[in-house]
């Protein structure tokens, strides 16, 4: 290759080939493919069993979309010549295209053996070593790199963050100090040199160094060498309230000064005062009132008082910020307040307030000739609003209904008000009724891509698929598939989250486990995407910015919707492993209505369309593909083939991996983990994710259901399990549950605890069916959910129909009809024909509705 590839020719052919070599990688440089290609077809015509020209076809051909011939072409290429290092850079280059980093690294490390001086190849293996998180190995490969390019700024950064993060940060401190000391004719405001020096601030202030690092940060603020103004005072009053230097407060009123909004600026004074927002005193109070009389604009210090006080003085302080809010129509108000409600007097002191302004609101509302604030209409609308979300949000939907049909007559077009109706009904369990209000907010501004997304989201909620992908399919690709696929690509977790649990609930477990599985790929392609940053970054030395994207990296599938993946989808595979029926169910069943025929052809179509555009568009013989692996044609868009996987349990285990350590206070987690690895005859996994989940929560249904199939599951050994697994097992078991305690006495014992606990009496029912009681005393249990004073919830009441019908219970539509019942506006628990009807009415009001919004161009 060229200078610039890093990659030498090697000086094995005859001056003629030797100079086509050259040629072929410089055309390969330039992306002239096609011309390389007949160059390299010239060379291997007389040399055919030339290694690194047949490397180079390979790579060559990989870049014009032919990757299979194209790879062949570099393994011969490689077994011709195993100690060229442009082979191995080669077939490195095209392991990292298909994202498989560990062989990458190892043909990088092969390549390194035969030049290992090459910039390059040592660039790539630096990114790689970072990508794996190697850190060792990547202070070696960029102490390297700077030995062979000390005079390049960017690798003396580089080997200062290696060393930071192998953890050896005096060691980074070091390098960061001599690089700074080679400096000469820096000129004012360099991007670069003030994110290095703010690097070296942090580096100094993790080291603990606080004299030196307000030394550095003083002197390079004074000189104008750090550019950004806020990010010197905050590190500033920092190092200060650690130093605890009197200067420390003045730097903190700075801050809120210069942002008077910012909740942390506050903590932070308050901090160096020596006080807290967890722990209210009187003192802290004063100061946050201090702030509001000095920055009346300001809505921070007046919430934040609101959360340390309490009695009379929080009534006094809330008024005139609840009023404010009112009179001024902000929607998001009740959202700002609601973590009040944590404490009890303030909740009741919130709805006397707001409850007093609306009656004030309504006098004066109804007085045309008012001329106050508190007189115009829409103060007494707001009101409104916010006392429909404040019952709704402790349990009393009536009330909220009732308040927000007065709100609707007095407005009927505000939005806001169709999408918290939408909310009070999802609430009380008509998901069908919440998906119609949500449908009429939606027509209200058919241009609004918020109304549009959340009608679709409770669309999904109703079980409503189809109609919930015509109403994103307004925003999305008109070209694409369809919108689910559109979605998927953009990576839309919400989407993707809220189908799957909508094909879970319809009882497409097929469908559902495959979504599940592309939130996962979701979470897959982010952490590939981070590869590119590991040079972009050093180069552009944003390394505080970088520091803290590989930190969140780190903690990726921390993230709420991989968790749920991960716990839904190992459900199906522990439900598949336990009851194999469930495969042979759908599978057999899979015969597709009429109308999913029509849609299944519709969208096989409009694919076929796709591809012959694609093809038509890049009839170009020279166009660069690339390296990485294009997107393969979905083999298995019904996922039966993931569905009937032969190994299961494994792929439930490696979907759980990650959350033991980034999910270790979820239950949910735990338990899951417990279920895969019982069923693995990982016994000891197994007490180790259910002793976690008995220590975040005892008492939890699920933890007691998980006790009783532990103890069954030991019972059930063929023989004891060898040493030393095999008495730390035993230990445990003991630990648990004693010996002496029967499992009936330990399940009639956990019913009686919590008898007033709808979830706890349902995990009794099962813990019975467990344990072979007669199903006449499995559903007794079941129906003493249905007293008075238990407080059984919408789920938890679907669930328990779930059960009686997976126990074959005749008294499945009695319990259906006493949960219809009790639950009022609740439509979930209605017959099939009335739910037919309930859904065509969801989206009637569409082709009625006047929308003069849609045709706004």
């Amino acid at each position: 290759m060229s200078k610039a590839s890093g990659i030498p020719v090697k000086r094995a052919l005859p001056s003629k080939e030797s100079t086509l070599f050259k040629e072929l990688l410089q055309l390969y440089e330039t992306r002239n493919l096609k011309k390389g290609l007949k160059t390299a077809d010239q060379i291997l015509k007389k040399f055919p069993e030339h290694g690194e020209t047949m490397c180079m076809k390979g790579l060559v051909l990989t870049h014009l979309g032919k990757r299979e011939e194209g790879i062949e072409f570099v393994k011969k290429g490689i077994r011709f010549d195993l100690t060229s290092h442009i082979c191995w850079h080669v077939f490195g280059l095209i392991q990292k295209g298909e994202k498989n980093y560990e062989e990458a690294l190892k043909s990088y490390t092969q390549a390194l053996k035969f030049d290992k001086d090459n910039l390059n190849i040592l660039r790539d293996a630096a990114q790689l070593q970072t990508q794996l998180r190697l850190y060792d190995a990547l202070v070696e490969t960029r102490n390297n790199l700077l030995k062979l390019r000390p005079n390049v700024r960017q690798n003396w950064v580089a080997l200062a963050v290696a060393h930071h993060l192998n953890g050896n940060r005096k060691e980074a401190r070091k390098i960061l100090e001599h690089y700074e000391r080679t400096l000469k004719n820096v000129p004012d405001y360099d991007i670069e040199h003030s994110e290095t020096l703010l690097y070296h601030v942090q580096l100094l202030e993790e080291l603990e160094e606080y004299t030196e690092a307000l030394r550095i940060l003083d002197v390079s603020a004074k000189e104008r060498a750090i550019v950004d103004r806020t990010a010197i005072m905050e590190y500033r009053a920092r190092l200060l309230t650690k130093l605890r230097s009197d200067e420390a407060e003045h730097a903190w009123r700075a801050l809120v000064e210069h942002n008077s909004d910012s909740y942390d600026y506050y903590r932070g004074y308050l901090s160096n005062q020596g006080l807290s927002l967890d722990q209210p005193s009187p003192e802290a109070l004063t100061i946050l009132k201090e702030f509001s009389s000095q920055l009346p604009k300001a809505a921070a210090p007046k919430r934040l008082a609101l959360t340390i006080s309490t009695g009379d003085e929080f009534k006094e302080l809330a008024k005139p910020y609840l009023m404010a809010g009112l009179i001024k129509g902000i929607p998001s108000l009740f959202a700002d307040v609601k973590a009040l409600y944590q404490d009890k007097l303030k909740e009741q002191a919130v709805e006397d307030i707001v409850t007093s302004a609306r009656d004030e609101f309504a006098k004066a509302s109804s007085d045309p000739s008012s001329s106050t604030a508190a007189g115009e209409p829409t103060s007494y609308l707001w009101t409104l609003y916010f006392l429909a979300q404040h019952h709704s949000y402790l349990g009393r939907p009536k009330e909220a209904l009732a308040i927000l049909d007065e709100a609707l007559t007095h407005t009927p077009t505000l939005p806001e008000l169709h999408t918290c109706k939408a909310r009070v009904l999802k609430r009380a369990g008509d998901y069908l009724g919440g998906a119609r209000c949500l449908n009429d907010a939606r027509l209200l501004d058919g241009q609004d891509r918020f109304l549009n997304t959340k009608c679709g989201k409770y669309l999904l909620r109703a079980g409503m698929i189809d109609e919930a992908n015509g109403i994103f399919g307004l925003f999305t690709k008109k070209d694409a598939v369809s919108p689910a696929v559109d979605l998927e690509d953009m990576q839309s977790l919400l989407f993707l989250v809220e189908e799957a649990n909508a094909q879970r609930q319809n009882g497409k477990l097929n469908l559902a486990l495959k979504t599940y599985m592309s939130i996962s790929k979701v979470f897959d392609e982010i952490q590939d995407d981070q590869y590119d940053f590991h040079g972009y970054n050093l180069r552009k030395f944003t390394i505080n910015i970088y520091l803290k994207l590989l930190t969140w990296e780190d903690s990726l599938r921390s993230h709420p919707a991989y968790i749920t993946a991960a716990v839904e989808a190992s459900k199906i595979w522990v439900a598949i492993h336990d009851d194999p029926s469930i495969v042979t169910a759908i599978t057999s069943s899979n015969g597709l209505t009429d109308a999913e025929k029509k849609a299944k052809k519709k969208a096989k179509k409009a694919a076929q369309k796709q591809e012959e555009t694609k093809k038509t568009s890049t009839t170009s013989t020279n166009e660069d593909k690339g390296l990485e692996s294009t997107p393969q044609k979905d083999e298995d868009p019904e996922g039966l083939k993931l569905f009937t996987a032969t190994d299961p349990l494994e792929r439930a285990d490696k979907l759980l991996l990650p959350l033991t350590s980034l999910a270790p206070n979820n239950v949910a987690v735990w338990i899951a983990i417990y279920d895969v690895a019982i069923r693995r005859k990982k016994l000891l996994l197994a007490v180790r994710a259910l002793n976690k989940a008995r220590a975040l929560a005892p008492e939890h249904p699920e933890v007691h259901l998980c006790i009783i199939h532990l103890k069954q599951t030991a019972s059930a050994l063929p023989q004891t399990p060898p040493a030393p697994i095999g008495d730390v097992f035993s230990d445990s078991l003991l630990k648990i549950l004693p010996s002496e305690v029967s499992l009936e006495t330990f399940n009639s014992q956990y019913l009686q605890r919590h008898s007033m606990s709808a979830s706890a009496i349902i995990a009794a029912a099962q813990g019975a069916h467990k344990l072979s009681a007669p199903r006449q005393e499995v559903e007794n249990i079941v129906f003493t959910a249905l007293n008075d004073g238990v407080d059984l919830k919408v789920p938890t009441a679907l669930a328990t129909i779930a059960f009686l019908i997976s126990i074959k219970s005749p008294r499945v539509d009695e319990f259906r009809s006493a949960c219809d019942a009790k639950f009022e506006l609740s439509t979930v628990f209605k017959s099939s024909e009335e739910l037919t009807s309930l859904r065509q009415r969801v989206l009637a009001g569409e082709s009625e509705a006047t929308t003069a919004t849609e045709v706004i161009p």
